[in-house]
Order: C-alpha cells, then sequence, then structure tokens
C-alpha cells in the first residue's frame, strides 16, 4: 500500500529567498529536523536525521534532545520518533481558522446524503494540503489523513485552487511542480494543463477521472472567502466502476456546489461566480 508523504518544502517551494536579519537559523533547522519524519521514516538515527536535514550530525542531536525535553520526539535505544504532542502545532493552524469548524458538519451531511468520501483541502506552493477528510469507505490506496500532501496538478482540488491565481501565477507553479505521470491518463503538457485550469475557472468545478490512481474519479469545488478569493476546495472521491463522471455530475455536482455554497456563505464569502 503506498502512502501519501510530505515531502520537504523545498521540494516544492520553488526559488529561495535570502533569509534577512530576523531569520532565525536555529527554529529553520528544528524545523528541518521535524519535517524529516514520515510514514516511510516514522523512527530515525540521529545520523540518518542529520542526512534527511543536511545538518551536521552534532547539530541533528542537539535539536532531537532539545525536541525530546519539549515533548515532541521520544526515543527508544539509538531511535527517535515524533510524539503525538506534535499534532499540536497542527491543531494551532486548524483551530485558528473557523471555515474548518464550520464546513466539518456541512460535508458531514454531504457524505450521507452521497456516501462517498469528502475532504478539503488548500493550497501550498505545487501541492494541497488535506486539512478536513470525512471518508465513507476506503476508496483509494493511498493513505489520506489531515496534513497528506498530493500533487495540485493531477487533483480536482488542486485544480479548483489554482484557477483561483492568475494564469501567470499558475505557469509559474506548474513549471516548479514535477509533472510525472501517475497513471496512463496523468496530463503533464503545462499548456493543456493550464487550459483545463482556466476551464475550471469559468465553469467554478473541476472533474478528474484516473489521473492520480487509476479507478478513481474527483469531483471539486471552490471555498470562497469574504473578497470572492478562493481559499479551500472541497471534493467528493468515488470508483470509477461504482461512480463513472457521468453519474458524479448528474448525481453529485449539484450537491458539492451547494455544499461549497453554504461554507462559503458561512464565513461571509461571495458565493455567486
Amino acid at each position: 500500500m503506498s502512502r501519501a508523504s510530505n515531502p520537504p518544502s523545498s521540494a516544492t517551494a520553488g526559488p529561495r529567498q535570502q533569509p534577512g536579519d530576523s531569520f532565525v537559523q536555529s527554529f529553520a533547522r528544528g524545523l528541518a529536523v521535524v519535517r524529516t519524519f514520515s510514514a516511510e521514516a516514522p523512527a530515525q538515527t540521529i545520523t540518518e536525521v542529520a542526512e534527511r536535514a543536511g545538518l551536521t550530525r552534532a547539530g541533528a542531536r542537539r535539536i532531537l534532545h532539545t525536541l525530546q525535553h519539549l515533548g515532541y520526539v521520544e526515543s527508544e535505544g539509538r531511535l527517535f520518533r515524533l510524539t503525538p504532542k506534535i499534532l499540536d502545532l497542527g491543531f494551532a493552524y486548524l483551530s485558528s481558522l473557523p471555515l474548518w469548524n464550520l464546513a466539518e458538519p456541512v460535508m458531514e451531511d454531504l457524505v450521507q446524503e452521497v456516501k462517498e468520501s469528502c475532504s478539503a483541502a488548500v493550497l501550498d506552493a505545487t501541492d494541497i494540503v488535506y486539512v478536513l477528510r470525512v471518508p465513507t469507505h476506503k476508496i483509494m490506496a493511498i493513505n489520506l489523513g489531515v496534513g497528506s500532501r498530493l500533487p495540485a496538478f493531477c487533483t480536482s482540488m488542486g485544480r479548483v485552487l489554482l484557477a483561483g491565481l492568475p494564469d501567470e501565477e499558475v505557469q509559474a507553479r506548474l513549471a516548479r511542480s514535477d509533472l510525472q505521470p501517475r497513471t496512463p491518463r496523468t496530463e503533464t503538457d503545462p499548456r493543456r494543463l493550464l487550459e483545463l485550469i482556466q476551464q475550471v475557472r469559468l465553469q467554478g468545478w473541476a472533474l478528474v477521472g484516473e489521473e492520480l490512481e487509476e479507478g478513481l474519479v474527483s469531483l471539486a469545488a471552490p471555498i470562497r472567502g469574504r473578497a470572492g478569493e478562493v481559499v479551500a476546495a472541497i471534493n467528493i472521491s468515488g470508483q470509477q466502476h461504482r461512480t463513472p463522471p457521468v453519474v458524479m455530475l448528474e448525481r453529485f455536482l449539484p450537491r458539492l456546489l451547494k455544499a461549497a455554497h453554504d461554507i462559503s456563505a458561512m464565513i461571509g464569502g461571495k458565493v455567486g461566480r
């Protein structure tokens, strides 16, 4: 079973700006150490952390021991692993935005209606990051949860989020993306992707069939903020054999658009196109 992982931010952040005098290098190194842990590397030695974070072994050791003292890391023999306390950092973000509290009951109602999984995500560089997920039964080989990342270019929520940006910014993000095909149906041509994203902008929703994973069909719509800007995306995912694209559009699109409309309205967004 494959898993969605959280790659180091340098992989998706584009060209780096030079840090100024206010840049705290030790703090940045601490975050780099935290990001070395993933589903593929849940427990690591000091040497492994140092290699993945680009630090000396002594530097990695000091940071790990500091994180251990604060309760964010635990050790067993030579191996270090994150503790559940690290979730406090992510939940601080989620709890600071009332959007997610407002969206969850709407998404739960939607799942009850359509009997398919529903998720919400935001855009981070060239990835989407899951901030809410209401599953039904398992439909993906990828194990998704809050904090999971997927490439924006080949996902329905990613295309909705990219459609909220000017064309120049879309092109810049596509240029920084790793446009590797996930399936034989994955669109990887930047010009064609821009056309698809422009179409999403016009119609107000995105349908992606079997581009991320074979058999997976996904339908997404934007959640808008007070100024009408796209602040997040919401989607419904299903299986090709059970809910092919034509069925999704006929049965699910009106319900999905209403859910996105309701969430946008609750946060004071401009819900018209």
